[in-house]
């Protein structure tokens, strides 16, 4: 658990539950979805004593679910955001609590980002003066973000201003910005693996057998697809809550509108990812079939050569069975030079067929 109190370029830092709020500014409280599932009670009574909020179950058990996909929320005190991150890793179910094994598939070290991909959700409560993020067990982006904030404390007040977020809103949409932003990491790497797969697969040197390995990772590009569109549905959403939202002491007529522009920024990004998850899915595909048509092209010449020797073969076969007949009389066959003449043919008639077919290109390399 960390909680971050936060007033114009100030940020205070502590593990423990504060007393209450400041007179001024907000709190940001992150925990990990173990330790919110253990200290519920507590966070609830916070919040009951301070802003006079009762946080709704339902909302509560979306905070513990880490199955759920990303979407948005609201009453008519606090809104609430799910938002699915994506990051190569291992994912919540992959983590044993204490004394308790994982299974041997998931020990195992997976070859292949796209055979493992993260997608924990991330779930953000924000209140007037009190944001709580719900994140997984050792999140990146909560750990990232939280050194962000105490490294802007360092900077002169006007610099540090514009680095630490004015209101609970904006903290919570500069984290989802990083974490749409983080997929450009695991953008390069999923690209970099489909290159490597689209020339094991157009290599006519090698024979391409993962193909369980492909179908997985078509598979997990679909599961992309898809979790960018719930959170696309999230963020558009948000947007058209944010739309409603009334200027207060900390949402100002500047900061709302900074809100907007921000929110639009995230919707951005999401969509370069849907745009670059369906360029891969496409890109994919199109080896699949670059694939079988050179497969398919190799089985012709294969054909087309078998069929150009059978052809030479047949009229020397034609001769050979000739002259295997058991006539009683046959003057070339006992001629002294019958075998030679013979021989001589069946050469001539063999180079004239392989010209024959070599200018009608059959025997082109």
């Amino acid at each position: 658990m960390r909680v971050f109190s936060i007033h114009a370029h100030q940020v205070q830092e502590s593990s423990e539950l504060p007393q209450g709020l400041p007179p001024s500014g907000y709190v940001w409280m992150a925990f990990s979805r173990r330790e919110f599932e253990l200290l519920q009670q507590t966070v609830q009574v916070f919040v009951q004593a301070q802003l006079g909020i009762d946080l709704n179950e339902l909302h509560v058990q979306d905070l513990l679910n880490n199955q759920l996909p990303s979407h948005y929320d609201y009453t008519a005190d606090y809104d609430l955001l799910v938002f699915r991150r994506l990051a190569r890793g291992r994912t919540e179910t992959d983590v044993a609590r204490p004394g308790q094994l994982l299974p041997q598939e998931n020990r195992q070290e997976t070859a292949g980002i796209l055979r493992k991909i993260d997608t924990s959700p991330v779930a953000f409560l924000v209140m007037d003066r009190l944001v709580i993020s719900v994140h997984p067990a050792d999140c990146a982006v909560r750990n990232h973000f939280a050194s962000r904030l105490l490294m802007a404390t360092q900077l002169p007040p006007a610099q540090a201003v514009h680095r630490v977020p004015a209101n609970p809103a904006d903290l919570m949409l500069r984290m989802v910005s990083h974490v749409v932003d983080g997929y450009l990491d695991l953008r390069r790497e999923m690209t970099r693996e489909l290159d490597h797969w689209q020339a094991q697969l157009l290599d006519p040197r090698t024979r391409f057998n993962d193909w369980s390995a492909l179908l997985n990772a078509r598979m997990t590009l679909h599961h992309l697809d898809d979790i960018c569109e719930d959170q696309r549905s999230a963020v558009h959403e948000w947007h058209a809550a944010l739309a409603t939202w009334s200027v207060s002491d900390l949402y100002t007529a500047q900061s709302l509108e900074m809100l907007k522009i921000r929110s639009r920024d995230v919707l951005e990004h999401i969509e370069r990812v849907v745009h670059h998850v369906g360029r891969l899915e496409q890109s994919a595909e199109t080896a699949v079939q670059m694939h079988f048509n050179a497969q398919s092209n190799r089985t012709n010449e294969v054909m087309r050569t078998l069929t150009v020797l059978t052809a030479i073969f047949l009229p020397l076969n034609l001769v050979t069975g000739f002259f295997g007949m058991n006539f009683e009389h046959f003057p070339a066959l006992h001629a002294e030079s019958g075998l030679l003449l013979t021989e001589l043919f069946m050469l001539a008639v063999a180079v004239v067929l392989a010209w024959i077919f070599w200018r009608q290109r059959y025997l082109s390399s």
